[in-house]
């Protein structure tokens, strides 16, 4: 594939991705940001409480917040204890109440459920890439070999699909072959992108939307269906078509690298 070829696909998916993005949060990604907001955040006391008496959890919550998602907890099911804080407000008086500051006063244990403990309404989700990247995935990393770059699998980095930490690109087993392409496009374009004086110069927001830009590029060229995946996780991290469209030097760089490994092997 020539590179005047190469960068007439890299412009019209651009081009795509600004457009997905200029129209709006999907239904999706909607969804899933009311999802993950009724979910709460546990403190490292908590977290080693849960993987303790269930390893196997993943997404917990309590009674009450399972059924406002739809959801409701099994008969029979054990509860899974935590400590919860216990937060009393300083106010003078009952109308100062709202403006009154909180403080905690101590503990006490509360018990959150598993989604496998429950049943009911499929949790939303970010869209899903979908296809056969065929002999693309496998020329994918031998460009991440090539590059110095080593690619190993971790079920330790659940709940997410992959990280890159200068020179190491860790990959969840068990994602779909498509998703896996994606996943590993989007750390390799970090690699590529921000491990050297750009990282100092870029905020999370700026670094994921060029990544998510790449990987959707990348899905593309080599006919894999992304449906609204890069342009709800760009929109998770508060990413937008501007911030796409100050990166796009960056994004065809690191994306025409790829490709040209990709087509020329």
């Amino acid at each position: 594939m020539k590179s005047e070829q190469i960068k007439e696909i890299t412009d019209k998916a651009t081009e795509q991705l600004v457009a997905a993005l200029n129209a709006g949060r999907s239904e999706a990604l909607t969804g899933y940001l009311k999802a993950i907001g009724r979910f709460h955040r546990y403190s490292l006391y908590n977290v080693m409480l849960i993987a303790s008496q269930k390893p196997s959890a993943s997404h917990v919550a309590g009674f009450r917040t399972w059924n406002q998602l739809g959801r409701f907890v099994k008969k029979g099911e054990k509860g899974i204890l935590i400590l919860a804080p216990i937060v009393r407000r300083k106010a003078e008086n009952q109308e100062d109440r709202d403006q009154a500051s909180a403080s905690i006063a101590g503990f006490r244990t509360a018990y959150v459920f598993d989604v496998s403990q429950t049943d009911g309404q499929e949790l939303p989700h970010i869209g899903m890439v979908q296809g056969d990247p065929r002999e693309y995935r496998e020329r994918l990393r031998t460009f991440a070999d090539a590059q110095g770059i080593s690619v190993e699998y971790s079920s330790e980095i659940a709940p997410a699909r992959g990280t890159s930490s200068g020179g190491c690109i860790k990959l969840l087993p068990g994602q779909s072959e498509a998703e896996e392409f994606f996943t590993l496009a989007h750390e390799l374009a970090h690699e590529l992108l921000h491990r050297g004086d750009r990282r100092g110069t870029t905020s999370r927001r700026i670094r994921e939307t060029e990544a998510e830009a790449i990987a959707f590029v990348v899905c593309h060229a080599v006919g894999l269906e992304t449906g609204s995946a890069a342009s709800d996780y760009i929109q998770l991290w508060n990413g937008d078509a501007k911030v796409l469209t100050e990166s796009l030097g960056y994004v065809r760089q690191a994306a025409s690298q790829m490709l040209t490994a990709l087509t020329d092997a």
